[in-house]
């Protein structure tokens, strides 16, 4: 036949022995090239001879408008009445080879579509080419020899000696006259083998009958027949791959297995899945084949696609990935999803997409155009070339949710404490009750507040929430829609709450010349403005930081009008106003400015007394000339003054004490702080921190000698000081000991509403701290009857941490009271509820978490309790990293606020005082490079008596701080901790 254009080679495909041959023509191009030679094997065999060449496809090429960027192409076609399509990937510069077509079908109405991220343009096919070859067959064999018998012979007889395929046909011949012969037109013949060994085998005349295939696998198959009626001594199963004469190689899979394959088993093995083939059966009698059988066509299914998965990219798109088996054939991939479509309210299967097959493993896909928050099964099909075509599997399918689109506040509304939230979603309205959302999470998220964040869930099909927000402060509002592990959040919304007025505003402890004020607090304040007329000139005012202040230097028995406003982020409340009205004054103290204001009469009449005689005195001298001059000599003589003199003399001497006691009575009284001052007494010694073990060493000499020398001084710090309200008879019974009584300058006092003696008093003292002044507050282990004054007392305080430094029973002796709750029920102490939130133990120290509640206020207080210290003794030496561990948990704690910190023990010196040391001195180190312990404990106990009670105590100290220094010393970077490998509780 005539040559192809672009056409590299050919070849011929012999088939008809059991093993097909491939023979290649060489140097075709040569017009005196020698023939192609093939030595067959066998004699009397059907052979086959197919010519090969290069198969060749159909050139596309797409002129795309200029800067159109597109991925893909979506290849669409009639093949016959069938519409296709075809997602095709292979484009290079704008040109590919399409290799899909069926021969002798006719295609019609092909189209392209372009996609790209961008647009999606579509153009027609105005051309197309067609490629098809004829197969070529020819029969080979032996010579054949005649011979002639007359008309009267039936038998024929021939010496046999080759052994061989012979076949013997008669033919009639008849003649008249003179006219040729002729031959009869059904030739009569028959078929056998001669063996070497001379035994003669008839070929089998009956095809056989009845075959069918059992597919025991995808790649394994089992072949039956029927039983014949003829002898023979084997079978020949003959298997052809139909798939393999598709036109294009990319789309088999399966190259290895095109040749037609003879077998004499009835187990097919090494079948390709997705293949179709032809399987015919031939009885053998030696080399002699019967008839084929009628052809049994056989499709092997598909395998599923592996990995398939989804990754999601938007609510509305998402990616299909998978991987192709290695060994498969197939024509395409078929793209399905199914869910519920809310527009025909049904669930059903549908075609996205055709993919021609590749040989690539992996493949992807794009999906979009989806619906947010709803249900999908993707199942993606491997689509075989038989008529009717196989698919599988159903298998290989996925579920999932998409992603729910972001919410759009609306509208944002707060009143009277309350946030009113509305959103809205998506841009179309969806029935919310066939979507996987499964609610809503409102969130606000506070700039200053105590609690940082306030959320609530609604349930799907409510667009709308409230949320109880503390006022003054601003927050960041969110609504997220949520579905089963994805959620999807709205634009914060930022709104900023006015601050709220102060709520139950009073005055107590009025006296004669101050009032104090107190309000309850309503959310986030900055400070407060306190305003009292007419007290303050120029329109000045007052400023609070928390909600208690006292106004002094107001006048007695006097009315004024107080107004408090709240300030938070600059922004001030409505005010609160307060009509307030001071005592009279004390008749002690108006008795003492009566006294001070006659002894300053009483000198100055003096000072102008005397005066006053001495310009008599000058006149008279003036007046009696010469002759009345004094001559003082004589008057020392005589032992005698003049009268003038005398009398000044005696006047002087008689309003000097009284000016004197005058002046020690204000003294006294009107500032009795300067007169304790003057007695406390600061103790000093200060060491440099790289010197501090040579000193320890020494200070621990002969017995630890000097170290008594130092706590002897210290005794005597602090016992001039007075502690009156301790000593008064109502008090007395709230002190647990009755030789530890707090100092009256530095003790807490309690805000009480009513002013009844002893109201105020409570066993716990102010003491200094590293950075503040009033940093804690060590009091005794409270008792029955004081554990409510003790929770008033750290409400007031606005105190968020304890520390308990003994167990409640030690040595068969009550220590302290057991002033919290048992079980997590709340229980009230007083007016204040006290709920135990939390609990946990380990084996030196117990965390509890307490919610404290007054009227509106609430108040969380961490309760740390060291359990493993003795009373009037310390941890053992193994113990020190123990402590210091403990110590530094509560300092990490009280980092996070400036409220005083609530410290006791039994009495509240002994380890109380130990512990503040510990902790003022881990601050301390951190910064500086020298101590000075013995000065430290000094103005511990000038504000509370017997702080660091025992010697033992006062040289355990100098042990931490020793370790802590070596601490320091050993972090090659300084950190902001000593303890970093501390388990935060």
């Amino acid at each position: 036949g005539g040559g192809l254009e672009n056409v590299t080679g050919y070849a011929t495909r012999v088939m008809g022995e059991p093993r097909t041959h491939l023979l290649p023509f060489l140097n075709q191009s040569d017009p005196t090239a020698s023939p192609l030679v093939f030595n067959s094997s066998h004699h009397g065999l059907c052979y086959t001879n197919s010519m090969l060449a290069p198969e060749t496809g159909v050139v596309f090429e797409i002129s795309s408008p200029e800067n159109n960027v597109f991925s893909r192409v979506n290849i669409s076609y009639a093949e016959g009445r069938e519409q296709r399509y075809m997602l095709y990937k292979d484009f290079y510069k704008g040109k590919t080879v399409f290799k899909h077509w069926l021969p002798g079908t006719c295609y019609s109405n092909i189209s392209f579509q372009l996609i790209s991220e961008a647009s999606v343009n579509r153009t027609t096919l105005v051309r197309r080419s067609d490629l098809t070859h004829e197969p070529r067959q020819h029969r080979t064999g032996n010579i054949t020899e005649t011979a002639t018998v007359d008309e009267n012979t039936h038998e024929f007889f021939t010496e046999l000696t080759e052994s061989g395929i012979y076949r013997v046909q008669v033919t009639t011949l008849s003649s008249t006259g003179d006219c040729e012969a002729r031959e009869s037109t059904t030739k009569t013949g028959i078929t056998f083998y001669l063996s070497p060994t001379g035994e003669v085998l008839d070929q089998p005349q009956e095809r056989p009958r009845g075959v069918s295939i059992r597919l025991l696998g995808s790649s394994t198959a089992a072949v039956t027949w029927a039983q014949s009626s003829e002898s023979h001594n084997g079978s020949l199963v003959s298997v052809l791959s139909l798939t393999c004469h598709r036109p294009s190689l990319s789309q088999r899979m399966e190259n290895t297995y095109c040749n037609e394959e003879n077998t004499t088993t009835d187990i097919l093995s090494n079948l390709t899945p997705g293949a179709q083939y032809r399987v015919l059966v031939y009885h053998t009698n030696g080399p002699l084949i019967s008839p084929p059988s009628e052809p049994v066509i056989i499709d092997i299914e598909p395998t599923g696609v592996r990995e398939l998965v989804v990754y999601s990219l938007s609510p509305t798109a998402v990616i299909l990935s998978w991987q192709r088996p290695y060994h498969v054939a197939f024509r395409k991939y078929v793209l399905q999803t199914f869910f519920f479509n809310p527009v025909t309210l049904a669930s059903e299967w549908t075609t996205y997409y055709e993919i021609a097959a590749t040989a690539s493993v992996i493949a992807s896909v794009r999906v979009t155009d989806l619906l947010p928050a709803w249900f999908y099964n993707f199942r993606v099909s491997m689509v075989t070339w038989g008529d009717p075509p196989l698919s599988c599997c159903d298998s290989s399918t996925v579920s999932f949710i998409t992603a729910p689109e972001a919410p759009h506040i609306s509208s944002v509304e707060y009143s009277h404490g309350t946030l009113y939230i509305r959103w809205t979603y998506g841009e179309l309205f969806i029935d919310m009750s066939h979507s996987r959302m499964l609610h809503w999470q409102v969130n606000a998220q506070s700039r200053k507040g105590s609690r940082r964040s306030y959320s609530t869930d609604v349930t799907r099909n409510v667009m709308r929430a409230s949320l109880a927000l503390p006022p003054g402060d601003i927050y960041n509002l969110t609504v997220t829609a949520c579905t089963e592990g994805k959620h999807n959040s709205s634009v914060p919304y930022i709104i900023k709450l006015e601050p709220a007025p102060p709520r139950s505003l009073y005055a107590v402890n009025a006296t004669h010349s101050s009032v104090t004020l107190l309000w309850t607090e309503d959310g986030v304040v900055d400070f407060y403005q306190v305003l009292c007329k007419p007290i303050i000139s120029n329109n000045q005012v007052l400023t609070a930081q928390y909600h208690v202040v006292t106004i002094s230097g107001l006048l007695p028995s006097s009315s004024y009008n107080c107004t408090v406003i709240s300030y938070s982020y600059s922004t001030p409340s409505q005010p609160v106003y307060i009509h307030i009205t001071t005592t009279e004054m004390n008749p002690s103290i108006a008795a003492i400015s009566a006294l001070a204001v006659l002894s300053i009469l009483l000198l100055s009449l003096l000072v102008l007394f005397l005066l006053v005689l001495r310009k008599k005195h000058l006149q008279m001298a003036r007046d009696c000339g010469a002759e009345s001059f004094v001559n003082f000599a004589s008057f020392e003589r005589d032992g005698k003054l003049p009268y003038n003199w005398r009398r000044s003399l005696f006047a002087f001497l008689t309003l000097l004490p009284s000016c004197l006691w005058t002046d020690y009575l204000l003294a006294f009284y009107i500032n009795p702080w300067n007169k304790t001052a003057l007695k406390k007494r600061k103790l000093t010694s200060p060491v440099q921190l790289d010197d501090f073990e040579t000193y320890l060493k020494d200070m621990n000499k002969d017995s630890a000698y000097k170290f008594s020398l130092q706590f002897e001084e210290l005794k005597s710090v602090g016992l001039d000081l007075s502690h009156d309200a301790a000593d008064l008879p109502i008090n007395r019974p709230k002190n647990r000991y009755t030789n530890i009584l707090p100092y009256d300058f530095s003790r807490v006092k309690l805000i009480s509403l009513h002013n009844d003696e002893g109201s105020d008093y409570i066993n716990a003292n102010y003491i200094p701290g590293y950075t503040s002044p009033k940093e804690y507050i060590a009091t005794q282990g409270p008792l029955p009857e004081t554990r409510n004054d003790f929770w008033n007392m750290v409400l007031q305080q606005k105190s968020h941490i304890i520390v308990m430094l003994t167990q409640c029973n030690e040595r068969r002796r009550v220590k302290c009271d057991h002033y919290w709750p048992f079980t997590d029920e709340p229980v009230a102490y007083g007016e204040i509820s006290v709920e135990m939130l939390s609990e946990s133990e380990s084996p030196e120290w117990t965390i509890r978490n307490f919610r404290l509640g007054y009227a509106d206020v609430s108040q969380d207080v961490l309760h740390l309790n060291y359990t493993s210290w003795p009373d009037h003794g310390v941890p053992t030496v193994n113990a020190i990293e123990s402590i210091l561990q403990f110590v530094h948990i509560v300092r990490q704690q009280a980092n996070r606020t400036k409220e005083p910190i609530v410290v006791h023990c039994s009495a509240g010196v002994g380890r109380t005082g130990t512990f503040i040391a510990l902790d003022r001195l881990m601050q301390h180190i951190r910064e500086h490079e020298f101590i000075d312990i013995l000065g430290m404990v000094s103005e511990m106990r000038s504000h509370r008596l017997s702080m660091v009670q025992t010697e033992e105590q006062y040289v355990f100290i100098h042990q931490c701080v020793l370790l802590m220094w070596k601490k320091k010393k050993q972090q090659s970077i300084t950190s902001d901790v000593i303890y970093e490998n501390v388990s935060k509780s």
